[in-house]
């Protein structure tokens, strides 16, 4: 029974871009649902965002205690690093695109703790001013990083790689160990770094797998592979997303005051 004169239990809420998808001829906002679980996992409270016009960002944003950008079928549009498309058959999210670039240049401005998966790694890279490998798999000395095509769910997303952590940084403090195996599922990832980006780990050819922003005050991971996936039988995913949670929730105390006493 729940006591009158008690508080809720106030969770931090975490911002979660939707990709944009056309079901017939009606547009739809979605965000996969596995994303929304390693959310709550993270013990925070996840608020799917549509889309959002230049002046909504901040209003969103003093919502919020934090941003989780998904990965997606979809890549960021090369125009935003400079280049034409090199596949026309792969998807592209041109509304994801628009704002939530500027939506990954409000959050490092304010510091408010941001985690990027995927797709959320590779915008978030191109937000800042660094490019993309449009296709890994061609460029010469990298592997093909691309899950077996037509491969179930289950063999996709199952052990692909290790990757090796940098000392001293964001990742090593919350996983505690030098080397750990990931999936491996995208077809595009960092070319060159943006400013103010520091790596945290990387594949056995060299690849870019997780970086921080390091001009950020706050927290911030952003990796190449997918921790939601099964992330509560995963120590490392867990230990990422109670690292994400933890920061949230600092977050929330200092802008909108601790959570009540006792609970």
């Amino acid at each position: 029974m729940s006591n009158a004169n008690s508080s809720p239990i106030r969770k931090p809420v975490v911002l979660v871009p939707a990709c944009n998808r056309m079901l017939g001829e009606h547009p739809f906002h979605i965000a996969g649902k596995k994303y929304l679980d390693a959310v709550r996992l993270a013990g925070a409270l996840p608020l799917i965002v549509p889309s959002a016009e230049p002046d909504e960002i901040d209003a969103l944003l003093d919502m919020a205690d934090g941003v989780l950008l998904t990965g997606s079928p979809s890549n960021v549009h090369p125009s935003h690093f400079g280049e034409d498309v090199h596949d026309p058959s792969l998807p592209l999210d041109p509304l994801r695109d628009s704002w939530t670039l500027p939506l990954i240049r409000a959050v490092v401005a304010r510091g408010m703790p941001l985690f990027g998966i995927c797709r959320g790694t590779q915008e978030t890279n191109v937000a800042l001013g660094g490019s993309l490998h449009q296709a890994v798999q061609e460029v010469p000395g990298h592997h093909d990083h691309r899950a077996p095509e037509g491969a179930p769910a289950a063999t996709a997303y199952g052990p692909a790689h290790e990757v090796h952590v940098e000392s001293g940084g964001v990742l090593a403090s919350i996983v505690g160990q030098p080397a750990f195996t990931v999936n491996s599922v995208h077809g595009q990832a960092v070319n060159t770094l943006a400013p103010g980006l520091r790596v945290e780990a990387r594949a056995p050819d060299g690849l870019i797998e997780a970086f921080s922003v390091a001009q950020s005050s706050g927290f911030s991971l952003c990796v190449q592979w997918h921790p939601e996936w099964l992330a509560a039988d995963n120590p490392v995913s867990r230990a990422m997303l109670s690292a994400f949670g933890a920061a949230c929730r600092v977050w929330r105390d200092k802008h909108r005051g601790p959570e009540p006493a006792g609970r």
